[in-house]
C-alpha cells in the first residue's frame, strides 16, 4: 500500500479531475441521470459530498461521529441514501462550492493523522491511509457514473492503484457479506498497469489466480460493469467465484451493472 501522503495526492487529483467534470455543466444537466437506478449527476456529487463530511467528523470528532453511528445502526443503506437525497436537492452551484470546501478540509485533516490512530467507520475502524483509499475508491467509481452519464471516457492513471489494492484486500469481506466462507488459500492477483507494468498481490505459486487489465478490475469491484465485458480471468473454483461477487465498497451485496 502506498504511503498516507502519497494516497491523499492521489485523492486531490482525482476529486479535482471530477470537479473539472462537472463544473462547466448548466444546472439542468445536474438532473441527468446516471447509471445508478434513482441517482442524478447531483445525486452522485450529492453522495461523495455527505460521506467526505462524514469522514471529515470521523477524524475531527469521534463523539459526534458516534452518536451518527447510532443514527444510522437501523437502516445504514437508507440513511446514506437520505443524505444524498437531501444534498442533491441543493442548487449546483452551492452543491460544488460546499464540496470543494469539504473535500478539502477532510484531505488536509488526512494528512496530520498520526501513524497509529485508528479512525471510527461504519466499518472497523482503519487508518487514514485506509480512508483515504476508500475515499479515492469512492470518488472514482462515483465520477465514472458522471464520466458515463456524459458520455466522456476517462483515461485511467496509476490512481488505479490504490483502488486495485483495496479490492484485493476487500476479498474475504465478500465472501462473508455474501454469506459465505472466505478461502483459506491465497490468491495471486497480477494485473496490467496503465503504463503496461505489473501490478500484483499474493504469492506467484499460487494455484488460485486472477489476471487482466487493472482498470477492468477496478470496474469489477466497484460493480461498474459486468463481468462479461471485462478483462479479466480467474483460475481456479474459488477465485471464479470471487470474481462474480466481488466489492470493494461496504455494505450489503451490490446488485452490479
Amino acid at each position: 500500500m502506498a504511503g498516507l501522503d502519497s494516497i491523499v495526492a492521489d485523492l486531490r487529483a482525482e476529486s479535482d479531475e471530477l470537479d473539472a467534470l462537472v463544473a462547466p455543466l448548466s444546472g439542468d444537466r445536474w438532473a441527468e441521470p446516471t447509471p445508478a437506478p434513482g441517482w442524478t449527476i447531483a445525486h452522485q456529487i450529492a453522495h461523495l459530498l455527505w460521506t467526505d463530511r462524514v469522514a471529515l467528523t470521523s477524524v475531527t470528532d469521534e463523539s459526534a461521529f458516534s452518536e451518527m453511528l447510532e443514527a444510522a445502526a437501523a437502516d445504514p443503506t437508507g440513511f446514506v441514501d437520505a443524505g444524498a437525497d437531501e444534498l442533491a436537492m441543493t442548487p449546483p452551484a452551492g452543491l460544488l462550492a460546499d464540496w470543494r470546501g469539504t473535500r478539502m478540509r477532510l484531505h488536509d485533516k488526512l494528512s496530520t493523522v498520526p501513524d497509529g490512530r485508528k479512525l471510527p467507520w461504519f466499518g472497523p475502524p482503519m487508518s487514514a491511509a485506509s480512508m483515504a483509499t476508500a475515499r479515492l475508491m469512492e470518488t472514482w467509481a462515483h465520477g465514472l457514473d458522471v464520466a458515463d452519464a456524459l458520455g466522456v471516457q476517462r483515461r485511467p492513471t496509476a490512481r488505479l492503484r490504490s483502488i486495485a489494492h483495496i479490492g484485493v484486500r476487500t476479498r474475504d469481506y465478500a465472501f462473508m457479506v455474501n454469506g459465505l466462507t472466505p478461502p483459506t488459500e491465497p490468491f495471486l492477483v497480477e494485473l496490467r498497469a496503465p503504463d503496461g507494468g505489473i501490478w500484483s498481490w499474493g504469492p506467484a505459486d499460487a494455484a488460485q489466480r486472477v489476471t487482466g487489465s487493472a482498470e477492468d478490475f477496478c470496474f469489477l469491484v466497484t460493480q461498474r460493469r459486468p463481468r462479461s465485458a471485462l478483462d479479466i480471468v480467474a483460475e481456479g473454483d474459488d477465485a471464479q467465484r470471487w470474481l462474480g461477487i466481488a466489492q470493494a465498497f461496504a455494505g450489503p451485496p451490490g446488485p452490479g451493472r
